[in-house]
């Protein structure tokens, strides 16, 4: 690959980052803070939180079994999707490069940029051609966006052909792994130190079950990371977030019974909706939902709404005319579901 000052955008290389109060005492012991002009009043929420969220990134990094140097926390995942594009594309100049179908996110944050967005069509079966994916990069390729498993079609990409691409393009790769706590592949953040120009993404809203805290993220060198830090504002995760993520991180073993629940239910549900009269197909999944071709899927759709059951019809998006993405809910959830779609007429 080039090198990363090649591919990062000159300003940003070259941006001295705002130095925040808590960056600048960072390593000494304190005890009076006059210097953030904070009210001295209401405790502990009356300071600003650690801009860098080093206790959590500690915690994570053992769970993850990856250095705290190489975890970026972000506002969500769809902050580190956004600083992708602001530390390594030129507005109006370069170009990624995505799989289609896949996570809306990544065409909505280029088009804010101003970077053009190139679709590579998966196949049939829902899979990516490395060589097609290459084809589609040029000279003014900075990023290549994977999802594995994919979104919405919930399967795993075949690594061998992400792999190729991860050691033959000139750019960044970003593989965004939202779901891979519900897949037995391998994390490819445990390959970090393999490929210098690798971005794995993950998150805290799906198998951790906090979506509501908005904490996403990003695994990458540790040059990477630095990057990132340098242009997200100052005190990008709030303290009601870190100190909710550090209790939800005792509960690590209770989430991965969440996890296996999910699974098995996954299994049951897939088996009794590939048996309904409105289902064409069922794809295969490797996440904590499944995508579904059905006869009609706007009027199951809309039969859902009024039952007040709400899926995600998928339809209007590329390969995906008919289908519907099911989420796996509770028992009772995924009963009520399988139930009132077997009185659809």
């Amino acid at each position: 690959m080039k090198q990363l000052k090649e591919l990062v955008r000159p300003n940003i290389w070259s941006l001295a980052p705002y130095s925040s109060a808590r960056n600048e005492y960072s390593g000494h012991k304190a005890h009076v803070f006059l210097d953030a002009n904070e009210n001295p009043y209401n405790k502990p929420y009356n300071r600003y939180p650690d801009p860098l969220q080093t206790d959590l990134k500690a915690r994570i990094a053992k769970i993850k079994g990856v250095d705290a140097s190489r975890i970026f926390l972000g506002n969500g995942s769809d902050e580190a999707i956004d600083l992708v594009y602001r530390v390594f594309c030129e507005p109006g100049s370069d170009n990624v490069v995505a799989i289609e179908p896949t996570y809306g996110m990544y065409k909505v944050c280029a088009d804010i940029n101003n970077v053009e967005y190139r679709k590579v069509l998966l196949d049939e079966r829902y899979q990516l051609s490395a060589s097609k994916l290459l084809a589609a990069c040029d000279a003014k390729t900075k990023v290549v966006w994977l999802c594995s498993p994919n979104n919405p079609t919930g399967n795993n990409l075949d690594r061998s052909e992400i792999e190729t691409v991860v050691k033959e393009t000139q750019c960044i790769v970003v593989i965004d792994e939202a779901y891979a706590d519900f897949s037995e592949n391998r994390s490819f953040r445990k390959d970090l130190a393999l490929y210098p120009n690798l971005i794995v993404l993950n998150t805290f809203s799906k198998a951790w079950g906090c979506a509501a805290l908005r904490l996403g993220m990003a695994f990458a060198s540790a040059e990477i990371i630095e990057l990132f830090n340098k242009v997200k504002y100052p005190y990008n995760i709030n303290l009601l977030t870190q100190e909710q993520a550090d209790k939800i991180l005792d509960r690590r073993f209770e989430v991965e019974d969440w996890v296996r629940l999910l699974l098995q239910e996954r299994a049951k549900v897939m088996k009794a909706f590939a048996e309904l009269p409105i289902c064409k197909k069922v794809y295969p999944s490797d996440a904590n939902f499944f995508l579904a071709l059905v006869t009609d899927a706007q009027a199951v759709y809309d039969y859902l709404v009024e039952k007040g059951i709400i899926v995600r019809n998928r339809t209007r998006v590329e390969l995906c005319n008919n289908c519907l993405r099911i989420t796996i809910g509770t028992k009772s959830e995924n009963i009520e579901l399988l139930s009132a779609l077997r009185q659809f007429k």
